[in-house]
């Protein structure tokens, strides 16, 4: 049973050769020849540039001569139409082909992503799936949060009533009639995205669901239906706009799914008893989602059992109770451990949630018995598999370090992987192996733990700028000064992005901000409303 279980996990279908076929035929041979079928994301194409595929370890140059008209239109002429979003598929396929246009409505640029159906992917959550309750799922592009969602719905429709209302056709393919990935599920498409809250009301109403999955709720009106569903006793699973529920919290659209934020203002006599200020953030209505699950990766998720009191939790300043973490060992085994959520500026600083109680392990685990030494004239060649280039380049920036990115095992001195991707063991990890490359893996590919990472390479100290974590600081500061009887507070001059984020801490705290002054001395003015 359990080889099994490991076969239908690993079991991913693709129909690559419908994508290839739209394509080109110069660039069709290039990518045949570069013969790496199963990293391969999205193809992109734009009008005067050169064209380059993406994979899961960066991006590659696919011919030295730029696309013209002529080959856009070639791909276009062989696609399905496009729709409101800009948006087209390949019948029967998960493929998305999504379209740049100029300002006269023409196709300058087209990015052809490979979808993939990969079963089994819910079985690291398959409990929480199965209970009957209301779960949001969170987490950054591509991180898999429309693939979990696919499998959750092919799943269920083995028991149940499944309607999916399929947006943009992601979920089920393109084409009246869906993709075999969604099983049973019945699928309904939308017309245009502005119109998904209607045709969510409509499944309801009309074909008596038990389940109803939803991608991508980003408006107020969809926030709405979603909770009139859930209201009428259908299970909802959907995906939503945000990261974490710190950043959901924060959104004044969708932060109804969790309940909604209200001022309130206390008794003396209760704001003593509480040893709180008497005005306070509380939930203003029980949540539209039992459960809210954080996409760190694809084999590490943050569960929070109980929306209702993680929220409360988080408006009160306290941690929240019943957080776990779920991830996949490296034998392949499901460990769920309880988690220590980050606060908001920890999460901006790039780390990961701890598993609580001290369990969790360091950022970086060094598959090498030992670290590699490295000659400090010779900088190290260090060939990035399946990490982001730009966060590491991000991460050598702060920490001023030195290094030679390359594109391959002959020229590289070691190798930095994520835990999901040496668990996958592709043939580049088994390869890097044989030869005794060093390899260094990381749970993740975020900037703190390349940091960690290079450090431990390098032997350097960190100088990580502090000024996001410290402006954040300063909001904070000055809101408390507000709440004991300062009529208004002018912070320190911050860019347009660190603004945004002492915003939102204002919003959060009911009160009011606005912008003065001009670039680059623009700064952030609090006060009471």
């Amino acid at each position: 049973m359990k080889d099994a279980d490991n076969h239908l996990h690993n079991h991913i279908t693709d129909n690559l050769d419908a994508v290839m076929g739209i394509l080109p035929e110069d660039i069709q041979a290039f990518l045949q020849e570069e013969g790496r079928r199963d990293e391969l994301l999205e193809v992109i194409l734009d009008l005067g540039r050169v064209p380059t595929a993406r994979y899961t370890d960066g991006e590659v140059v696919l011919r030295e001569t730029e696309v013209d008209r002529e080959e856009i239109r070639y791909v276009v002429d062989r696609v399905g139409e496009f729709d409101d979003d800009n948006r087209a598929g390949i019948a029967r396929t998960l493929h998305r082909i999504a379209a740049i246009r100029n300002r006269k409505g023409d196709v300058v640029g087209l990015t052809c992503r490979v979808g993939r159906a990969v079963y089994g992917t819910i079985a690291i959550i398959q409990d929480i799936v199965e209970s009957g309750k209301n779960i949001l799922l969170l987490g950054r592009p591509g991180v898999g949060k429309t693939t979990m969602l696919r499998e959750a719905a092919r799943v269920l429709a083995e028991k149940r009533r499944v309607v999916i209302v399929d947006t943009s056709n992601e979920i089920g393919g393109d084409g009246d009639i869906p993709h075999p990935a969604i099983g049973r599920a019945r699928r309904m498409q939308v017309e245009t995205p502005a119109l998904q809250h209607e045709v969510m009301i409509e499944a309801v109403e009309n074909h008596n669901p038990e389940v109803i999955v939803i991608d991508e709720i980003g408006r107020e009106l969809e926030a709405v239906a979603a909770r009139t569903i859930a209201e009428r006793g259908v299970q909802l699973i959907g995906t939503a706009h945000g990261n974490t529920l710190d950043n959901l919290l924060l959104n004044p659209t969708l932060s109804d799914l969790l309940g909604g934020v209200e001022s309130v203002t206390l008794s003396d006599e209760e704001a003593r008893r509480r040893n709180t200020q008497k005005t306070i953030l509380e939930r203003r209505a029980p949540p539209t989602f039992d459960v809210l699950i954080e996409i760190e990766a694809r084999q590490r998720l943050i569960v929070h059992q109980s929306v209702a009191e993680s929220v409360d939790a988080l408006l009160r300043g306290r941690e929240p109770a019943e957080v776990t973490c779920r991830y996949r060992d490296a034998n392949g085994e499901v460990q769920t451990e309880k988690a220590k959520p980050l606060s908001l500026r920890e999460r901006e600083r790039g780390q990961r949630s701890p598993v609580a109680g001290g369990g969790g392990a360091a950022q970086v685990s060094l598959v090498p018995a030992s670290p590699l030494s490295v000659v400090d004239s010779e900088p190290p060649r260090i060939y990035p598999y399946g990490i982001n280039r730009n966060r590491l380049d991000k991460a050598a920036k702060r920490m001023q370090a030195s290094f030679h990115p390359v594109r391959g095992m002959a020229e590289a001195d070691l190798m930095i992987t994520t835990k999901e991707f040496y668990s996958q063991r592709t043939r580049v990890i088994r390869e890097a192996e044989q030869t005794g490359l060093p390899i260094y893996v990381l749970r993740s590919d975020t900037i703190a733990e390349l940091q960690g990472c290079l450090r431990d390479i390098l032997e350097i100290e960190t100088k990580e700028p502090r000024l996001l974590e410290e402006a954040l600081a300063e909001a904070e500061v000055a809101i408390q000064a507000i709440r004991d009887g300062e009529h208004e507070v002018l912070l320190a001059p911050q860019n347009a992005y660190v603004r945004r984020r002492q915003h939102e801490l204002a919003r959060a705290a009911d009160l009011e901000s606005l912008s003065r002054g001009k670039e680059p001395n623009r700064q952030v003015r609090i006060f009471q409303g």
